[in-house]
């Protein structure tokens, strides 16, 4: 089928020189019958064998002509080269010589340009981490000084000490994260995960923003087992806690960050919701809170944020296969929800 459509397609593209050929042939048969009527049948006949022959012929050069060019072609793109372009040349005609050459400098000139953006993109990847590792020391020793020195400051200085560190650590995971979005090789490694016990142990790393922030964890469902990458989750689960203490409202009383675990029968899904009671988002902006810079209109922070956290959260989600969904109103709070694919072990 493939081979008839090739020569269908040959015929289509040479119509006009085979058009030609037959109307010459008409004529000169003509010109045969006035000339010799006695022997009109068998010249006749002749010519159509030999009219037939040609096309067969030609159609047969043609295609051979074609899975030459195309192979040469498929080099071409595969490896956009001199060598590789010369010998497309070779088997192209002459009158596509100059697009080739043309088609092949501006190619090679992007491919060049591409080539040093790769190469600047790592640069900066390298960069960001050298920082990442560089800035990590003083917010270590930052550490060492408020665990071993803190009879020598007020429980306020210190508290306050204690959330600068913890926002800057913060912003420091946010920023390396960030520039790891483009790398072509990510070190996920998935394994079996406990869900709430999880979400415990990720709590336990942020005690000042969310004792500063007054809230009460609550912890529903039944604990359930998914497959991910810990780090990955980890990075989800505290830029989700970070945007609900950022967007707490002011002298709110009693403030609410709920996790609860909920299996979806229809779906065949583990899902992890986490809830808290805020100012939630309005219905106009809930679509766009996972948006790079998106920032929406909830919260004293508002005019602070940079609305990378959420972002972030649905990139590291795509990759690590988790799906997210948000509800919410305005004035009872935001729900999160990720989606984990039940995974059969």
């Amino acid at each position: 089928m493939k081979y008839i459509k090739r020569i269908y397609d040959c015929l289509s593209a040479y119509k006009l020189w085979y058009l030609i050929l037959i109307t010459t042939n008409v004529l000169f048969g003509f010109l045969a019958w006035l000339a010799y009527p006695e022997t009109f049948t068998v010249l006749v006949g002749l010519m159509i064998v030999f009219t037939l022959a040609i096309i067969a012929l030609s159609v047969y050069i043609i295609i051979r002509k074609q899975k030459t060019i195309e192979a040469a072609f498929q080099d071409f793109l595969l490896e956009m080269n001199e060598t590789n372009e010369e010998r497309l040349c070779r088997v192209s005609p002459k009158t596509h010589l100059s697009y080739i050459h043309s088609v092949g400098s501006i190619i090679r000139s992007y491919q060049s340009k591409l080539n040093d953006q790769v190469i600047e993109l790592k640069d900066y990847e390298n960069y960001i981490e050298r920082w990442v590792h560089e800035i990590k020391k003083p917010l270590s020793l930052m550490t060492l000084v408020l665990d071993n020195r803190s009879d020598e400051m007020s429980p306020l200085v210190r508290q306050r000490m204690l959330h600068v560190r913890d926002q800057m650590l913060g912003d420091v995971e946010r920023i390396l994260y960030f520039a790891r979005l483009g790398a072509a090789h990510k070190d996920y490694i998935f394994e079996p995960i406990s869900l709430l016990e999880y979400c415990k142990e990720t709590i336990e790393n942020y005690p000042t923003l969310l004792d500063e922030s007054g809230f009460k964890i609550q912890f529903i469902g039944q604990e359930m087992e998914v497959l991910s990458d810990p780090k990955g989750l980890a990075f989800i689960l505290e830029q989700i806690i970070t945007n609900s203490t950022k967007y707490v409202t002011q002298n709110q009383d009693h403030p609410i960050l709920k996790f609860e675990t909920v299996y979806d029968k229809v779906g065949d899904q583990n899902i992890l919701n986490i809830s808290d009671n805020g100012p939630g988002v309005f219905q106009e902006d809930l679509p766009f809170i996972f948006d790079k810079g998106f920032t929406g209109r909830s919260g004293a922070y508002t005019r602070q944020a940079t609305g990378m956290g959420l972002f972030l959260v649905s990139k590291m989600a795509y990759d690590l296969a988790i799906q997210l969904d948000a509800k919410s109103k305005p004035g009872s709070g935001l729900t999160i929800s990720l989606i984990f694919p039940h995974v059969k072990q």
